[in-house]
């Protein structure tokens, strides 16, 4: 790769990264439009490294583009984030059931750690991104790779909603609740009990958020 290639690279990623963090943390909401003009004066990049981030971003199921119109945050029907919440419930509770004798679990207590680090800062991608880690790390204990890279995918999607309900809860409830429903449900995994993770699950209150 040259040089030249290698700075273009570059930007892409700066790209990438800031847009996936004003988009997974709710500042910019589902069906807001990614003006590219705007864009490229904020990151201070030329209009290829953007279109080039906005064009992966697509794939990831963040960004739409609308012909003659542009690009725009992803949007999710009622339906969509019911139906995506029904696969996570699903995965998770397969993977309950047959969890292995010997957990690892030092990647729910970190998610856990840093989810409550950033509740006392109050970093909301930050947050939002310690609820899906969360997640994907129980879906990991089953040691299947490709379910969990599947289950990873259907998360992202459903933290376009997640952020911006995180941020809409934070104004009418205590900022830690989050952190304790998800102690709740590690202290559940760490039974190994089938039937306690599936109570903890059934509690956990993820079907709450739902698209507005």
């Amino acid at each position: 790769m040259s040089d030249g290639e290698l700075a273009s690279y570059s930007l892409v990623e700066l790209a990438l990264d800031r847009l996936s963090r004003e988009i997974l943390s709710g500042r910019v909401e589902p069906g807001q439009r990614l003006v590219e003009e705007q864009l490229t004066r904020q990151l201070g990049i030329s209009r290829g490294p953007l279109r080039e981030a906005l064009r992966l971003l697509a794939q990831q199921g963040l960004v739409e583009h609308i012909p003659r119109r542009g690009a725009r945050v992803a949007t999710l029907s009622d339906e969509d984030v019911q139906e995506l919440y029904e696969i996570r419930d699903l995965l998770e509770r397969h993977v309950a059931a047959a969890l292995p004798k010997v957990l690892d679990l030092t990647g729910l207590r970190g998610a856990v750690e840093v989810m409550r680090k950033a509740t006392e800062t109050g970093d909301r991608f930050a947050i939002a991104e310690a609820h899906r880690r969360f997640h994907v790390e129980v879906v990991a204990l089953s040691g299947n790779r490709q379910l969990t890279a599947l289950f990873e995918s259907i998360l992202v999607r459903l933290q376009l909603y997640m952020a911006v309900n995180l941020a809409r809860e934070a104004e009418v409830a205590d900022a830690a609740d989050g952190v304790r429903r998800h102690e709740r449900l590690l202290d559940a995994v760490e039974s190994g009990d089938p039937a306690t993770i599936g109570e903890a699950l059934s509690r956990h209150g993820g079907r709450a958020y739902l698209a507005q």
